[in-house]
This record gives C-alpha cells, sequence and structure tokens, in this order.
C-alpha cells in the first residue's frame, strides 16, 4: 500500500484556537484533516512562516495526539507578501521542484482549505500543471445541524477524472469559439490551415513574443494580425492600440521617422517633434507588413527597441520607452534575404521565435467557396443589400474559381474585390449566369501576362493590381533594364538610346528618375529588390 502524504499550509487564522482545552471544541481543518474515520495521514507537511512557529509545533503536537500513526514535518517558508501573487507562486513552484516526490511509494494531497486564497489558487494551478503530482483536498467545517461533531469532512478533488470533463468541455468550446474569431467565422475546410489558426490561437493566448506572418500579397496577413489583436485585447492583455504600417511604402529619413519618430530639426521639414508609431503602439500591437524592405539602420533600431524597450527617436539624443506586441508580415524569403545580407540576422531571429506560412487563395480552392459566401455577407453588411448567386451562375463561377486556370494572384483581396463587382451590378438582388460570366472574363483579362512582368508585382505589391496592360509592360521593361546595369545613367542609356541622340543635353538619368517617382521607386529600391 502506498504511503497517503499531505502538503498544506499552516492556517493561522482557522488553525488557531487558543491554548486551553476549549481549542477542542472548535473546528481546526488541519487537526480535522487528521482525525477522519476514513482517511489516514501518514505524513504531513505543513509550510508556515518564522512568525508562527509555535502555532505549527502547537498544531505538530495535537495531531500527534489524535493521530499517532501521521509524521508531522515542518517547513518554514519565507513569505514577505501572501497576498502576492508572483511572490507565493514562486515560491509555490520552487517548492514543487525542490521536493523529492516518490510517486511509486506515495499518494500525495494537497490541502487547500487554509493559507490566504492566493495560496489557494496558486496550488491549483501548480497541480493542474502537473507541476505537482497529486490531488487536492479540501476539508470544511461541520454541518450546525451536527452538534457537537468538530471534525467536519473532507473532499478529494482529482483533476483528472471524468466529473472535470464539463470544465474541459466548456474552454475546449470557448476555444472553438477563438479559433472561430480569428476565421472571421469563415468554415476553412483546408486542413492546413485550421491547424495553422489553432496554434496561432493558442500562441495569442499564451506569449507575447513576436510574430512573423509569411505569405503572398492579399493572403490575409493584415487581417489576421487585427485579429490577433482584437482578441488579445478582448482578453484584457493588451490595453493599447493597434498601429500598421506597410514598410515597403517608408524611404530614407521618412522610414526612421514614421517609425521611431523624431526631435525638432532632426531634418530639414522638421518642424516639430513627431513620436512616431512605435511609440503609439506603446501597450498595444505594431504590425509591421514587408518588414523585409526595411533598412539595415532602421532593422538594427527595431531590433533595440523590441529587446530593450527603449529606442532613440531620429535625430535624438534622449531615449524614449514603448511596450509593445509585434506582428510583422512579409512574402519575403527572410532567411535567403539574410544570407545575402539585406536582412540582419539578429533581427530574424528574434520575429522567427513564432512564423506561420499563410498559403494563398490557389493553394487553398477548398476555401473558394466559404470566402465567397463570407465576401457575400460582408457586402450585405456594409451596403444593406443582401445579394444571392442563382444556382447555375453560382455552379459556374465556383468551377472557374476553383479550377488550375484561375491563379489569383491577389489572393482574398482579389476574390473580395470580384465579388463586389458581380454584387454591384445584380438586379433584384441576384447575381445571374451572365453576369457571372462577364466577371469570369474579366478576371481572366486581368491575368494576362507578357514575359517578366511578374516583377511588377515584387515591387510594387498590392498596387501593382491598378496598372493597366500597358503600364505594367513598360514599367517590366524599365526594372529589368536597371536591374541588369550598373548605374541609373547606364540604364537611362539603354533605355532612351534612340531618343537621346536628338537631345542636346542627354540627362537620361534624371528622364529615368522621374519616370520611377511616378510608380514611388528609385534606383535604390529596384536594386535591392
Amino acid at each position: 500500500m502506498k504511503k497517503t502524504v499531505v502538503i498544506g499550509f499552516l492556517g493561522t487564522q482557522l488553525d488557531y484556537a487558543g491554548r486551553g482545552s476549549n481549542r477542542w471544541e472548535k473546528w481546526r481543518p488541519t487537526v480535522s484533516l487528521c482525525q477522519q474515520e476514513d482517511l489516514v495521514i501518514d505524513r504531513l507537511e505543513l509550510l508556515h512562516d518564522a512568525r508562527s512557529l509555535h502555532l505549527a509545533e502547537r498544531i505538530r503536537n495535537d495531531i500527534c495526539s489524535v493521530s499517532p500513526e501521521t509524521e508531522v514535518r515542518l517547513v518554514q517558508i519565507e513569505l514577505r507578501n501572501p497576498w502576492d501573487f508572483e511572490e507565493v507562486y514562486t515560491l509555490l513552484h520552487d517548492f514543487a521542484r525542490g521536493y523529492a516526490f516518490d510517486t511509486e511509494n506515495e499518494d500525495y494531497l494537497i490541502h487547500i482549505t487554509t493559507g490566504t486564497h492566493v495560496a489557494q489558487i496558486c496550488w491549483f494551478l501548480l497541480t493542474e500543471a502537473h507541476y505537482l503530482p497529486a490531488r487536492l483536498i479540501q476539508t470544511s467545517p461541520p454541518r450546525k445541524k451536527e452538534l457537537g461533531e468538530v471534525v467536519g469532512r473532507y473532499e478529494l478533488i482529482d483533476l483528472d477524472l471524468s466529473r472535470y470533463n464539463k470544465i474541459a468541455q466548456r474552454f475546449e468550446h470557448e476555444r472553438g469559439e477563438t479559433v472561430s474569431f480569428l476565421k472571421s467565422g469563415i468554415a476553412t475546410r483546408n486542413p492546413a490551415f485550421n491547424a495553422m489558426i489553432e496554434q496561432i490561437e493558442k500562441v495569442a493566448g499564451r506569449s507575447q513574443a513576436p510574430m512573423l506572418l509569411v505569405g503572398p500579397t492579399g493572403a490575409g496577413k493584415s487581417f489576421l494580425a487585427r485579429r490577433v489583436f482584437e482578441l488579445k485585447h478582448g482578453r484584457q492583455r493588451l490595453k493599447g492600440r493597434f498601429v500598421e504600417v506597410n514598410c515597403a511604402t517608408l524611404r530614407g529619413d521618412s522610414a526612421m521617422s514614421t517609425l521611431f519618430g523624431h526631435v525638432k530639426g532632426a531634418f530639414t521639414g522638421a518642424q516639430t517633434e513627431r513620436p512616431g508609431l512605435l511609440r503609439a503602439a506603446d501597450g498595444g500591437l505594431l504590425f509591421l507588413d514587408e518588414i523585409g524592405e526595411l533598412g539595415l539602420d532602421e532593422q538594427a533600431m527595431l531590433l533595440k527597441a523590441i529587446e530593450e524597450k527603449h529606442f532613440f527617436p531620429f535625430g535624438g539624443d534622449r531615449e524614449v520607452s514603448s511596450d509593445f506586441q509585434l506582428i510583422a508580415g512579409t512574402h519575403r524569403d527572410l532567411r535567403q534575404w539574410v544570407e545575402e545580407g539585406r536582412f540582419r540576422e539578429d533581427l530574424f531571429a528574434r520575429i522567427n521565435l513564432w512564423t506561420f506560412d499563410l498559403p494563398g487563395l490557389a493553394q487553398r480552392p477548398e476555401d473558394i467557396e466559404p470566402n465567397l459566401d463570407y465576401e457575400l455577407e460582408r457586402f450585405a453588411r456594409d451596403s444593406g443589400e443582401l445579394i444571392r448567386f442563382n444556382v447555375e451562375a453560382r455552379r459556374r463561377y465556383l468551377a472557374f474559381a476553383c479550377s488550375a486556370v484561375a491563379p489569383w494572384r491577389g489572393n482574398f483581396r482579389e476574390l473580395g474585390a470580384s465579388v463586389t463587382r458581380m454584387a454591384t451590378l445584380a438586379e433584384s438582388g441576384r447575381i445571374t449566369e451572365a453576369l457571372a460570366s462577364e466577371e469570369i472574363s474579366r478576371l481572366q483579362r486581368a491575368w494576362v501576362r507578357t514575359p517578366g512582368s511578374d516583377c511588377v508585382d515584387e515591387v510594387l505589391g498590392e498596387e501593382a493590381a491598378g496598372l493597366d496592360l500597358f503600364d505594367r509592360c513598360q514599367l517590366a521593361t524599365v526594372i529589368e533594364t536597371c536591374r541588369h546595369s550598373e548605374s541609373l545613367s547606364e540604364a537611362g542609356r539603354k533605355l532612351f538610346a534612340v531618343s537621346r541622340e536628338g537631345k542636346k543635353v542627354a540627362n537620361d538619368a534624371d528622364r529615368l528618375r522621374k519616370y520611377l517617382a511616378r510608380f514611388g521607386l528609385d534606383w535604390a529600391n529596384l536594386t535591392k529588390s
């Protein structure tokens, strides 16, 4: 037979019942624990502080008189504030790690009746997490009708028993609701995507570490980051704002200023101080989309801000602080960029703890139908008009959308735009087969590409979707020429080889610079892409 060992706190209030013989007329939980007829305690580990030593010794002597078979070990602890959750949890956690549990020969019970409410909660958490290989035991005083009875009752609480399945099921139900929240209630069918969302739910609830979302433009990185923020904010894990910035739009001094702020006079045009987005995200969540587009200097400052929660505003000599959670997004292969020296290895290591690859829409054909329904519902919320497909129209559109000929380069953003167009043109709340066919033709025309034009998407990202085919072809040629030239001037000479002959002063570099500026590009941007 295994020995029964109980671990618990001395009850400085309930266990104290005076020094006289009348103390036996009162219910004392620690003493009554050893007076139960059907429970034999072989050893009692009684935790107490130095101030309560005399009371602990009195309780030990009283137990020996009523239960001589019980060995009482007094365990003195140093506890300054028994209402400090962190201090109590740390103390009990250290006790659990240092205790020589012998589960082969001993059964362990944790007495949760005595001690502060904080101590009782900590006992429960440590037992539930299996830091303590034990069951809980709760003693209670006798009922009023039990006159003359002072022993009271006890109850064993085994957190692994089926009676607690309902509690576990409730938590599982709430977790399922959380996963659905992250997916906006979309009943996705892709197993890999659903498994990824479930893991994101766990990480969001348990970790403050940075997260990295990797996926093509339009795959839903920004949307998911905001949902994570709303989830954490709803659970009181974050109190600040959701701050989002696309790093691909930041250039030169403006990148430093936008992210880290600047002091007055830091550069030409800095007429006033600017706090910056990192400070705006204090206490909240900062989403840096396309983080790979940041320059190496900005990457170094960002690493310091993540690790130390302090950084210098641009042009300033006094540190400021901001404690934010970071979610980064990118469509780049950052590991490859680290090897090429385009991205700092230490920053990548810092944000790569939790990396999630978001597949594009074309890789999730089974999820097109539920997302189609979601987009129709969103249109109804925004417009106040309920739109539905005719049966044949829905069948034809889905057959095309789920086929291999539909690349969905713009991913879910492109699907949303497609649904919005059909819903806007629908008459009497119905998308007809003719309307679906028209939209299919429109998508097919938009997906027509010339060789080499994918570089336009690479450089412009989602903004490339707004280009005419003419501009796309022309810009693709310019990009490829720049990438195969040693300088801006050389690229200009190649591109303007004919027209430059008719000019007295052929400023090819200036002409090319102005052309690139129309698209928000410059030489440095192209040559590093």
